[in-house]
């Protein structure tokens, strides 16, 4: 009896010091990487910024608002040029209505609301047909697809198959709704904000495009 309790003793005792040297390396993996992961995402969402605007010179400082039909707040990154007049504003939108879940997007709009630019930002959409989005609206030969250089203000972003003017990705309709939902999100807010102190703040240095 006092061997099974000495050998259960110390197989407890092992896995003890296995978990607990297991948890202290992943925590000291995590603490070594959590920097480089953050300054990454940083670096990806800085180069989303000046691939959805025309050329900038400045950054204003960011700013969040709230839209009329959702809890999570949006993120604008208004831009400048060298005489500090507003040449854009960068809005990072979302829907959590796509295929799998949620899509984050960086969309660019003019000061008149135009779209200049969108880059997805993460998905998990199906590889082949919904991951397509990114390159489906904005192809140039295709202007029932391409959304670059129109506005939701006049024309109905929504799918055709819903009555709207624009081409959805074959087979992902539901990809496309979600996609076209989260641009209109960010346009609709970014109509409410033109009269907002926010975007006509002077402009703060924060990297720019050469």
């Amino acid at each position: 009896m006092a061997q099974k309790e000495s050998t259960f003793f110390n197989m407890t005792l092992t896995l003890f010091v296995v978990t607990f040297v297991a948890a202290t390396v992943l925590g000291f993996v995590h603490d070594l990487t959590k920097v480089d992961i953050a300054l990454a995402k940083q670096q990806a969402q800085q180069k989303a910024i000046e691939s959805v605007l025309p050329a900038f010179d400045t950054l204003g400082e960011s700013y969040k608002m709230l839209p009329e039909d959702s809890s999570d707040s949006l993120e604008f990154f208004p831009a400048y040029d060298a005489n500090q007049k507003l040449v854009g504003v960068a809005v990072k939108t979302y829907t959590k209505n796509g295929f799998s879940g949620l899509i984050s997007i960086m969309a660019g709009f003019s000061p008149e609301g135009t779209i200049t630019g969108f880059e997805v930002l993460e998905h998990k959409e199906t590889p082949g047909l919904g991951s397509k989005m990114n390159a489906w609206f904005k192809d140039e030969n295709k202007p029932g697809q391409n959304i670059i250089g129109k506005s939701p203000a006049t024309s109905k972003f929504e799918v055709k198959k819903d009555g709207g003017d624009v081409d959805a990705i074959t087979a992902s309709t539901i990809t496309s709704r979600a996609f076209l939902e989260a641009v209109v999100r960010a346009h609709k807010t970014y109509q409410n904000a033109q009269e907002q102190p926010a975007i006509s703040n002077n402009p703060t240095k924060a990297g720019g495009q050469s």
